[in-house]
């Protein structure tokens, strides 16, 4: 990342930072945290903690250990706040706080995302400081994606499907789900994936009626639906794509199921554009599986945003009036999950144009048969 790139995306969210009169933030190593500093940290037992204000150079919480990652690498002036493990992080907390003059100031939290420990230490340390969670403002500095971003998100994209592609002929039957979730993944990494989304579902039989199942040992059977969910990530950027297949000859059931699903997929795509709220592609989604007599089995929302978040705003739930931008990334997911049954689930990836939607994802819906 350039420094002209870095400190524009630095000065976008300090402009937030005022607009929502906010004194300071308070950013773990997640997705914000890298669409800053450009550089992966994880969560772990030793804290980081990114500290911005409106106006002040931003301080870093970090375990000296991890100074080499960063030192040379930053995309803009950094004050760093370094502790070993002898020490521990308590002080490196005091003297942040300090020289930010925290004490008193209103601070903002991922509040899904910044774990008690450290929101203890920044209470202990900035006295009478009000700490609140900025989600809902901090979503408007990732939101709209850049052309680079995009173009990020078509490569995982093209290597996710590049992988389905490759791996469904290899379906047979007698195949253990995690064995097919092992060489998806593998497949993945061969494509050109730097990491993965998350580790590949894949679902079979009666499983696929749990829309986050686990893979299990289970042993795929004729007349099985088969359920992938998986992605690729390109500099941090997901693809997340679900296909649903059968194994041999479909049922007519399995058929209308289907075909059901299939419909509110395309209807709540045709629904997404600018101007729209999020709720109207849930409802046109969710109208076609109830008009079908599924209703009851649509149990999730129709889809959620996606960038360097697998999941993040806005999300296309009843009742978020939120409208969609031009650059908004989502997905659109509609599924019906009957126990006992199964479940059909169809995900596809799309972008806000000027023009409409776009649907990032080209790998096709029609119904497959596959596994012979």
């Amino acid at each position: 990342m350039t420094l002209p790139h870095a400190q524009a995306r630095l000065d976008k969210l300090r402009g937030i930072l005022r607009r929502a009169q906010y004194d300071c933030v308070a950013l773990t190593p997640a997705a914000n945290f890298f669409y800053l500093i450009g550089v992966p940290f994880e969560i772990g037992s030793r804290p980081i903690v990114l500290l911005i204000t409106p106006d002040s150079t931003p301080a870093l919480i970090i375990p000296t250990l991890e100074l080499p990652r960063l030192e040379g690498r930053e995309p803009f002036p950094l004050r760093y706040f370094c502790y070993s493990d002898a020490e521990g992080y308590e002080s490196a907390f005091a003297a942040a706080c300090e020289a930010l003059a925290l004490s008193g100031k209103r601070i903002g939290v991922e509040g899904m995302k910044l774990r008690f420990a450290e929101g203890e230490a920044l209470a202990r340390y900035a006295p009478n400081s009000r700490m609140q969670s900025a989600e809902d403002t901090l979503q408007w500095l990732r939101i709209h994606k850049t052309a680079e971003e995009i173009a990020h998100m078509r490569r995982a994209i093209s290597i996710s499907e590049a992988a389905l592609a490759e791996i469904v002929p290899q379906v047979r039957i007698g195949m253990s789900e995690r064995h097919i979730a092992r060489l998806l993944s593998d497949a993945l990494y061969a494509h050109g994936a730097e990491s993965l989304s998350f580790e590949p579902l894949v679902l079979s039989g009666a499983n696929t009626a749990q829309p986050h199942g686990t893979v299990t040992d289970r042993t795929i059977r004729e007349g099985d639906l088969l359920l992938f969910d998986f992605g690729a990530k390109v500099n941090g950027y997901a693809a997340d794509i679900t296909r649903t297949f059968v194994i041999g000859a479909p049922s007519p059931e399995i058929e209308r199921i289907y075909e059901t699903v299939l419909a509110a997929n395309q209807a709540g795509i045709a629904a997404a554009k600018a101007g729209a709220p999020c709720q109207a592609v849930d409802a046109a989604a969710r109208q076609t599986i109830a008009q079908a007599g599924y209703g009851e089995y649509f149990i999730h929302r129709t889809g959620h945003g996606l960038g360097l978040d697998i999941h993040e705003p806005p999300y296309l739930r009843e009742g978020n009036g939120q409208l969609l931008e031009t650059g908004m990334t989502f997905t659109v997911e509609p599924g019906i999950y009957i126990t006992g049954l199964g479940g059909v689930r169809i995900e596809d990836d799309v972008l806000i144009t000027d023009d409409g939607a776009e649907v990032l994802t080209r790998f096709p819906k029609a119904l497959q048969s596959i596994g012979g």
